[in-house]
């Protein structure tokens, strides 16, 4: 560099940030303002990947997460959605393309992450329809079509995570809906690995067991946490640091031959 005038490393420095810019891998997590998202999102952040992603009614949660990541060295942007409103998803790809442009100076992205969603402590023949289609439209339908609205922007050879449940594998009272929602999204994982295959796109299911968060109350009554813990080979409760590290680790080529899978994270609950 010796010799150069300062015109011309700016320009050099400026080159080199672009470049490091356009390389960067983007991933795009839902509800990534609490729990196992925001904890997907940090680890993902951590490793230099830039992160677009999403709450629902907080915005203070959303955007406290997206400045932890840009003061920690990486990028990140929070961006509202419903995942319930079908209809509002073609505005939303259309702020996602923005943001990527802006950002990134992309037009596309190389990770979804499908992690929005909302449980269920009610009882069979206490559940509602009301009930019950709010869950299908979050947990089930605004997966199907938000994947589907987002497709042409994810990149060819890029992953899609669908957060999933351990209580689509086994069946405790008052979450019949959604744990038969979390299998039906398990299906449809498979379907899109199937038909998102000419584009070398890669689909997994992450299931988590029993994560110590406040999502569907899940931090509660001392003793159901115990017993809960108890029925783990590994003797605890899972924490979303457990999930999101995962997850991380699976969007990488590390897990290059890794498809249409359905992977557990759950220290080995009710084995």
């Amino acid at each position: 560099m010796i010799g150069r005038s300062l015109e011309e490393l700016c320009v050099i420095k400026l080159f080199i940030m672009n470049t490091k810019t356009q390389k960067s891998k983007i991933a795009l997590v839902t509800g990534g303002s609490r729990g196992i998202g925001k904890s997907i999102a940090l680890n993902l952040g951590k490793r230099g990947i830039g992160v677009i992603l999403t709450y629902n009614n907080s915005p203070e949660k959303g955007e406290a997460v997206a400045d932890e990541i840009n003061k920690g060295g990486g990028k990140a942007v929070a961006l509202q959605l419903d995942s319930a409103k079908v209809a509002s998803f073609s505005d939303f790809a259309g702020q996602v393309e923005l943001v990527l442009k802006k950002e990134w100076n992309r037009e596309n992205f190389d990770y979804l992450v499908n992690n929005a969603g909302i449980a269920q402590r009610t009882l069979i023949n206490d559940t509602t329809e009301d009930v019950f289609d709010q869950l299908v439209n979050v947990n089930f339908k605004g997966v199907f079509f938000l994947t589907q609205k987002l497709i042409p922007l994810i990149i060819d050879g890029g992953q899609i995570i669908n957060i999933s449940s351990a209580l689509a594998r086994f069946a405790f009272p008052g979450v019949a809906v959604y744990g038969s929602l979390k299998a039906a999204l398990e299906g449809l994982t498979r379907y899109f690995a199937k038909e998102y295959s000419s584009r070398k796109i890669r689909v997994n299911t992450v299931a988590p067991g029993a994560i110590d968060t406040e999502f569907g109350g899940g931090k509660g009554d001392e003793n159901h946490r115990q017993q809960i813990a108890s029925m783990t080979a590994l003797g605890r409760l899972g924490e979303a640091e457990d999930v999101g590290l995962f997850v991380a680790s699976l969007l990488s080529d590390d897990s290059r031959f890794v498809n249409a899978q359905r992977i557990e994270v759950g220290g080995g609950i009710v084995i």
